[in-house]
């Protein structure tokens, strides 16, 4: 290793053994509970004058697969022109540590490359491809340990614009969309590839899983083409089941816990939200609508990206039209759901939250600063540092990981 490589990891070591007390590892697709947010702190307000500060680029090749980050290591997927690999590296210096081919590259309409982020989980990476192929890895040296196609073997059919759901690991499980209508989610064992239950109807969508409590009741919460569910993690037993057909099947975003027993569903496509009441009668669940916003005027239509949630209030990117190109940055008080403020044309973005702030990318290779405030509106920061992007930002141990379809990048984003 060349002194500058060796200096950078040991710098990186002493940041991360003095921020562990309140920093934290991105493990999965919108972080450790998949919901976009990061309790991590002192984090930086306005990039430098001389632009955001690079610790690192590293070239890898095309994918829409977010960075997935632990103990040190950046996991993400990537495709070439003939084949797919898992690639590890690391955190500190953008060093390839390894790289493991397991599938051929995915080539579809609506763009090429791999659409689901990684899962890491007790030494393994869990992946999922555009096909629908299932795999996991030993995150120490790449090794695969085992995968499944999982809508052939289902007897499904992958979705018209690529299977996006990015892994849920609950326990011994890895849960997935499967493709098959008749049995929309799928379990698999985390050591073996073996499914343990299917579950749900309805056409694969590209929305991902959450675990979540709602009604006192440890469920997994899931968007297909058509509908919302409530699943029983251990065996995939449905515990409610709320209807939400969108054009295109393009569920997309993830469903997002908006109180103790309320749940938050959007889409695109001129579709729209709803906020759904989870209610328990004995051992009952069942799901009642409780405020709704729909069509052409919805005042919030998520079309890929999840909101997030903040001091009583939901940050969200409202697309306007039928995939059309007007994007908007919203603020909606959540107790009486009022929208706040809005950013009228903001931009096709992606966004997390942490320290009081919005970290977002653009569709124009851009990272941006917002204040998370119901106030006003406030950028305090915006500077272009790479190409077309659709991925949210990765944030650990301060430090942001963002990429487009040539290059990964570190950004040091603590405050000084």
């Amino acid at each position: 290793m060349r002194l500058p490589q060796l200096l950078c990891s040991s710098i990186f070591a002493i940041v991360l053994t003095a921020a562990e007390v309140h920093a934290e590892d991105w493990t999965q697709f919108l972080g450790a509970h998949r919901n976009g947010i990061s309790s991590e702190k002192n984090l930086i307000s306005e990039w430098p004058s001389d632009g955001p500060k690079i610790i690192w680029r590293t070239s890898l090749g095309i994918s829409m697969s977010s960075v997935v980050v632990s103990a040190n290591q950046a996991f993400t997927l990537f495709q070439d022109e003939s084949d797919l690999y898992a690639v590890a590296l690391d955190a500190a210096t953008g060093k390839e540590l390894w790289r493991t081919k397991f599938a051929t590259a995915y080539e579809n309409a609506m763009g090429n490359g791999p659409r689901a982020t990684p899962t890491v989980s007790e030494g393994q990476l869990f992946v999922f491809t555009g096909e629908g192929i299932l795999a996991a890895f030993n995150t120490k040296d790449g090794k695969e340990l085992w995968k499944v196609n999982v809508p052939s073997s289902l007897k499904g059919e992958a979705s018209e614009y690529g299977m996006s759901c990015s892994p849920l690991v609950v326990g011994n499980m890895v849960i997935v969309h499967t493709g098959n209508a008749d049995a929309a989610v799928g379990a698999f064992d985390t050591k073996s590839g073996k499914n343990l239950w299917k579950s749900a109807t309805g056409k694969a969508g590209y929305s991902s899983p959450v675990s979540m409590t709602l009604a006192g009741k440890e469920q997994i919460v899931t968007l297909t083409a058509d509908a919302a569910f409530g699943l029983e993690a251990t065996d995939g037993k449905v515990l409610w089941k709320f209807p939400f057909p969108t054009e295109y099947d393009c569920n997309t975003a993830c469903p997002v816990q908006v109180g103790e027993s309320e749940v938050l569903i959007s889409a695109g496509e001129n579709h729209g939200s709803a906020v759904l009441q989870i209610a328990a009668s004995g051992q009952k669940l069942s799901a009642e609508e409780v405020w709704s916003s729909y069509g052409k005027d919805s005042q919030l239509r998520a079309e890929w990206q999840t909101p997030v949630i903040h001091d009583g209030h939901l940050y969200g990117l409202d697309n306007s039209g039928s995939a059309g190109p007007i994007t908007n940055l919203v603020c909606i008080r959540l107790k009486d759901h009022e929208t706040v403020w809005q950013k009228a044309r903001f931009g096709k973005s992606n966004l997390i939250l942490a320290d009081g702030k919005l970290f977002l990318t653009t569709m124009s290779g851009e990272v941006v600063i917002v204040e998370a405030s119901p106030k006003a509106f406030k950028e305090l920061g915006r500077a272009t540092i790479m190409e077309t992007t659709r991925q949210a930002p990765t944030l650990s141990n301060g430090f942001l990981f963002v990429r487009d379809d040539k290059e990964v990048l570190c950004i040091d984003a603590r405050a000084k």
